[in-house]
C-alpha cells in the first residue's frame, strides 16, 4: 500500500474517532433526570456547603465530647445534648446583629457629614462620593468601596445608589440613598443641606437604637447567667452527687430529661428572638 493510501486511512480513522468523541461529549451535556436518591444527596450536599466554618469546627468538637459524655455516664441523651450545647453556647454569648447595625449607622452618619462637606466645594455628586473613599468609616468601608467601584465602572448613578442601599440593608440608609438618587436625577441645589439634616436624623436614630439595645441586653444577660449557673450546678451534681441524678439513668428518666432539655433550649431561643425584635421594613429596594 502506498504512502498516500496510508495517510488517507489514518485521516479517515482520525475523523471517525473525532466524530465519536464529539457525539459522546454532546450526549454528556444533555441533563439527565436525577433519581430520588440523587436528589436527596444533592440537597444534603447543598445544606452541608451552607454550614459556616465556625459551626463545622464546633461540630467537630461537640461530637467527640458527646460520645465521651455518653461513655462516661451511660446516658444516651448526652449524644445530642452535648453537641447542641457546644453549638449553641457561642450564639448565646456573642452579641446580636443589632449592635453591628448600630455601628453601621454611626459610620453612615459620619460618611454623610463628610459627603456634605465635600459637596460644599462645588463638585458633582459622583466625584464627591469618590473623594470620600479616603476618609470613609471602617463600619461601611466595604459598602462605600463597592459604590465607588460601580461609579468608576460607568454604572448609572441611580442604579449604583440603589445597589448601595441594598448593601446597607437598613431603612435609615434608604433615606440617605433616596436623597442621593433624587439629587442624581434632578441635579439641583440643596443636597448639602439635606444631607446635613439627614445626618442629624441618623444621629437621633442611633441614640434611640442604643437605648433600645441597652434595654434588650438585660434579659439576654439574665438568660446567659442562668444558663451558666444551671450547667455548673448540674456538672457539680453529676460529678460529686450522682445519686441525686440517678433516676434520670432509666429509659423513662432519659425521655423526661430529653423533654426538659428541649423545653429549656426552646425557652432560650424564644427569649433571644423576643430580645432581637422585629426588623424595620425598608422602603427602597433595587427592584423599586
Amino acid at each position: 500500500m502506498s504512502a498516500g493510501a496510508w495517510l488517507a486511512a489514518l485521516a479517515t480513522i482520525t475523523i471517525g474517532v473525532g466524530v465519536l468523541l464529539l457525539i459522546r461529549g454532546l450526549a454528556g451535556q444533555v441533563p439527565r433526570p436525577l433519581s430520588p436518591a440523587a436528589r436527596r444527596m444533592r440537597r444534603i450536599r447543598e445544606r452541608s456547603e451552607s454550614i459556616s466554618p465556625r459551626d463545622r469546627v464546633l461540630a467537630a468538637i461537640g461530637l467527640p465530647l458527646g460520645i465521651a459524655a455518653y461513655l462516661f455516664s451511660g446516658w444516651i441523651v448526652m449524644l445530642a445534648v452535648v453537641p447542641i450545647a457546644v453549638l449553641g453556647a457561642p450564639r448565646l454569648i456573642t452579641p446580636p446583629r443589632s449592635r453591628a447595625a448600630i455601628a453601621k449607622l454611626e459610620g453612615l452618619e459620619e460618611w454623610t457629614r463628610v459627603l456634605a462637606g465635600v459637596l460644599a466645594v462645588g463638585i458633582g455628586l459622583e466625584q464627591a462620593i469618590i473623594r470620600t473613599q479616603r476618609s470613609v468609616p471602617a463600619a461601611i468601608s466595604g459598602e462605600v468601596d463597592a459604590l465607588v467601584n460601580r461609579l468608576r465602572s460607568r454604572w448609572s448613578s441611580q442604579d449604583a445608589m440603589r445597589q448601595f442601599a441594598d448593601d446597607l440593608a437598613d431603612p435609615t440608609g434608604d433615606l440617605i440613598c433616596a436623597a442621593l438618587i433624587s439629587s442624581a436625577e434632578r441635579r439641583g441645589p440643596g443636597l448639602r443641606d439635606i444631607l446635613e439634616s439627614l445626618a442629624e436624623s441618623v444621629s437621633d436614630d442611633v441614640r434611640a437604637r442604643r437605648q433600645i439595645e441597652a434595654d434588650r441586653a438585660k434579659p439576654r444577660a439574665t438568660a446567659k447567667w442562668v444558663t451558666i449557673l444551671t450547667l455548673a450546678a448540674l456538672a457539680v451534681l453529676f460529678l460529686f452527687n450522682g445519686e441525686y441524678l440517678a433516676p434520670y439513668a432509666s429509659p423513662t428518666g432519659q425521655l423526661v430529661l430529653a423533654l426538659l432539655v428541649a423545653g429549656y433550649i426552646g425557652a432560650l431561643l424564644w427569649m433571644r428572638q423576643i430580645a432581637e425584635g422585629a426588623p424595620i421594613p425598608r422602603f427602597l429596594t433595587g427592584a423599586a
